[in-house]
């Protein structure tokens, strides 16, 4: 299985950017495609972004297209979300994901492993 830390959180202003990381531990991470989904106090938690195992393809939701990247680094076992153009709407505790899945993405139950989230608040 496959070990997962976010870090990066912060407050930072509307229209600032934040970088957040997701360091995965275990042998077996270039296996795995690796997402980033969201949840704000109250409502469901909601995907953000995917990459595929080798990081060819990328996947984002409507909301952050075009103001966030989804990268990763497999010799580093790190998964990064680059958030530009920070949105009060973007708050929320921001989670990493990993699953061998390589279909219906945007599905909570199709990712096997869950890091423990790190907060991002955006101020207007």
């Amino acid at each position: 299985q496959v070990q997962l830390v976010e870090s990066g959180g912060g407050l930072v202003q509307a229209g600032g950017s934040l970088r957040l990381s997701c360091a995965a531990s275990g042998r077996t991470f270039s296996s795995y495609a690796m997402g980033w989904f969201r949840q704000a106090p109250g409502k469901e938690r909601e995907f953000v972004a995917a990459i595929s195992r080798s990081g060819g393809s990328t996947y984002s939701a409507d909301s952050v297209k075009g103001r966030f990247t989804i990268s990763r680094d497999n010799a580093k076992k790190t998964v990064y979300l680059q958030m530009t153009s920070l949105k009060p709407e973007d708050t929320a505790v921001y989670y990493c994901a990993a699953t061998g899945a390589v279909v219906a993405i945007t599905l909570i139950r199709r990712w096997d492993y869950w890091g423990q989230g790190t907060q991002v608040t955006v101020s207007s």
